[in-house]
């Protein structure tokens, strides 16, 4: 069930989502989950989903994880750092992002997304430090 406040979130915080499509299906401050929908257009020779839409995917997904874990009086974050391990291809149904935080300090917080394709497989780990502004 898609989380429409969530969705509006994303949308409002993060235009570029919207235009890729990004549907959110849970938020708070331990959980952030969204999905993409595989489409032609997103894809590289062979109707492989790029890379940079799961990279996309997983940025906006983490960002919204650390911004409500963000410590009292802060207004919001930037991403520093992203390394991303690629596992497997998505060639149809959904590419889902799951972030949660791995650590919140004063002045980073660090997340963890994992992205699954509709086979509940594995696709791509993605490590993030965001900085608190």
């Amino acid at each position: 069930m898609i989380d429409e406040v969530g969705t509006k979130l994303f949308h409002q915080s993060m235009p570029f989502t919207e235009r890729l499509g990004v549907e959110v299906l849970e938020h708070g401050a331990a959980l952030v989950r969204s999905r993409i929908a595989w489409d032609e257009s997103l894809c590289t020779l062979g109707g492989v989903m790029h890379g940079g839409v799961l990279m996309s995917l997983a940025d906006g997904t983490a960002a919204v994880c650390a911004f409500l874990n963000l410590p009292e009086g802060k207004q919001g974050t930037t991403t520093v750092e992203s390394k991303t391990n690629f596992l497997r291809a998505v060639r149809s149904g959904y590419a889902t992002a799951t972030a949660r935080p791995l650590h919140k300090g004063r002045s980073f917080i660090v997340v963890e997304t994992e992205i699954h394709d509709d086979a509940d497989k594995l696709v791509a780990k993605v490590t993030q430090t965001q900085a608190v502004l």
